[in-house]
């Protein structure tokens, strides 16, 4: 027998498609890998990442009850409509993230629990929602969208470096995954008419490394390998003729092509049409299964937004953020109202038995409960059912119990998307209850 010796996870490899092999004597291609026993009519689950910075008014940011009968504070009026959809964390926090106490060290590894450098050097963790595109995102055209409405901050503030407070998503330790800004090129990724892998034949695409791959295994294993890919190609025919009768069976996104204009060039001046120009785009991502992941920064931490579309233009964000004024209520009431539209749009949007909200996981929170920097629980409110697995319309407190990593959280959360890891940031255990 050949006595090569391959990745345990080994694919055929073309550009922009990488294809399974079958277990071949040579190597062990599937080894002990989990089965996933997902019918194929099945919507997937989507993930949705929210973030504001510097935190909510300190008296208006609380829920109680459960079901039609919860009650939710004024600063998340706006979800009143989602109470049975809606799960409200209270208690969760990031200890690494209280070690420097001020925002950039707060929210430079809110999304992955990890220790994060000082001195204006840039090291923190890779987040969850990219360790999710690193495996789940590979089914889609993008297998993330990271999104924002306001710049980097490049400087360093307190030793702690500010790009910590203009990202939450980092692709690796020290690289956080780039924003984009621009409502037309966010357009253009999830869109631009361009040859996809979709557009020819899997097997053409991989072909040069199927050729390479029979050169170096048994010849047992090359008559596998040729009846594998002559079943792939007869499946691939079936298929493009279900489609030309219009018979294709399973689940099929609900959009083919986006059902809006491409946006205009450059950032919008207003920053509510920013704000809502991006949510529609992150609706439209997800219904047309171009991503299954995104993650939307609406502004920073230590933000300088100002919100004259308000009537609040006289006070920065961050400053605004040191004090419960009214106008503070107006403004986290704003950042909610860009949540409840996406939540709306979203659970408009019927997929089989259930709705697009009903298959995702919308997580909205912000790196400090409030303001005066306190990180001891983190503000976290989640939307949607992540496709049956998420029970809404309740109140998990773990406010004064042991163990109560926010990585938790997000252990969980990946596995609703079949991404199980036995340790996740400073945490070794999912929630039991989410």
């Amino acid at each position: 027998m050949n006595t090569h010796h391959y990745s345990r996870r080994a694919f055929l490899r073309g550009t922009g498609v990488s294809m399974a092999l079958p277990w071949l004597e040579s190597f062990n291609v599937w080894g002990d890998e989990p089965k996933r026993n997902k019918p194929a009519s099945e919507a997937p689950v989507r993930l949705a990442v929210l973030f504001s910075g510097n935190g909510f008014h300190s008296k208006e940011w609380w829920a109680k009850g459960e079901g039609k009968a919860m009650e939710l504070g004024r600063v998340l009026a706006p979800l009143n409509d989602f109470r049975e959809k809606l799960l409200f964390v209270r208690g969760l926090y990031h200890e690494e993230a209280r070690k420097g106490n001020i925002h950039s060290s707060q929210t430079g590894n809110l999304l992955s629990g990890a220790p994060i450098a000082s001195g204006g050097e840039i090291r923190s963790g890779t987040s969850f929602d990219q360790m999710l595109a690193q495996t789940y995102g590979r089914s889609t055209k993008v297998p993330s969208l990271v999104l924002g409405c306001e710049r980097s901050n490049p400087s360093v503030h307190k030793n702690y470096s500010m790009l910590y407070s203009s990202h939450i998503s980092w692709s690796s330790p020290t690289t956080p995954t780039p924003l984009e800004l621009y409502p037309a090129l966010a357009f253009d990724r999830l869109f631009k008419d361009e040859v996809t892998p979709g557009d020819k034949s899997v097997l053409d695409a991989v072909l040069a490394d199927a050729q390479d791959l029979r050169r170096g295994i048994s010849s047992s294993d090359q008559r596998k390998l040729d009846e594998y890919l002559d079943s792939v190609r007869e499946v691939e025919k079936r298929i493009e003729n279900a489609g030309k009768r219009g018979e294709l069976q399973g689940w099929r996104p609900t959009l083919d092509k986006p059902n809006i204009k491409r946006p205009a060039d450059g950032i919008p001046q207003d920053i509510g049409e920013h704000m809502r120009i991006m949510c529609d785009l992150l609706v439209l991502g997800f219904q047309t299964d171009t991503t299954r992941i995104t993650t939307l920064k609406l502004n920073n931490d230590h933000s300088s937004l100002r919100f004259p579309n308000l009537g609040v233009d006289y006070m920065i964000h961050h400053l605004l953020s040191h004090s419960d004024t009214a106008d503070w209520l107006k403004v986290n009431q704003f950042f909610l109202q860009q949540v409840a539209y996406i939540a709306r749009k979203l659970d408009a949007i019927q997929e089989g038995p259930r709705t697009l909200l009903d298959n995702t996981m919308l997580m909205y929170c912000s790196s400090m409960l409030t303001g005066n920097h306190d990180a001891s629980q983190l503000p976290v409110v989640m939307l949607g059912g992540a496709g049956g697995r998420i029970k809404g319309g309740r109140v998990l407190d773990y406010k004064g119990k042991p163990e109560r990593q926010m990585c938790r959280l997000y252990l969980s959360m990946m596995d609703k998307m079949n991404v199980r890891l036995p340790k996740f940031g400073d945490a070794a255990k999912a929630l039991e209850e989410v």
